[in-house]
């Protein structure tokens, strides 16, 4: 989120909508922002309907329970509401291929 942050000039620049979305309260997710200097607005998904029509359910196992909850993911979906380009796990905490996406989108290439 912070790396989202630091480029959002260049993704607002580009005529695009910096959101993020977790399965945390949006109480929890007004403390992240302000804790990390979060400006974007930062949605809740506390139902997980969105983890689920974007296919990133993941399981996770604490000790003896499981848990379902959200893998990463960066989308940047087009007017058109398209995906124009995806990033998951790992790959979905740097943001240049999405800015760099924007920024052609911008340029009209």
């Amino acid at each position: 989120m912070k790396a989202f942050q630091a480029n959002l000039a260049k993704l607002e620049g580009s005529d695009t909508q910096v959101l993020g979305v977790s399965v945390d309260s949006p109480f929890a997710n007004h403390a992240f922002a302000q804790q990390n200097g979060i400006a974007f607005p930062l949605l809740g998904d506390m139902d997980a309907k969105a983890i689920k029509a974007y296919g990133l359910e993941k399981e996770y196992h604490i000790k003896d329970a499981t848990m379902v909850s959200a893998r990463r993911a960066t989308f940047l979906i087009g007017k058109d509401g398209r995906v124009i380009e995806e990033q998951v796990d790992n790959a979905a905490v740097d943001p240049t291929k999405i800015v760099d996406a924007c920024q052609l989108k911008k340029a009209g290439t």
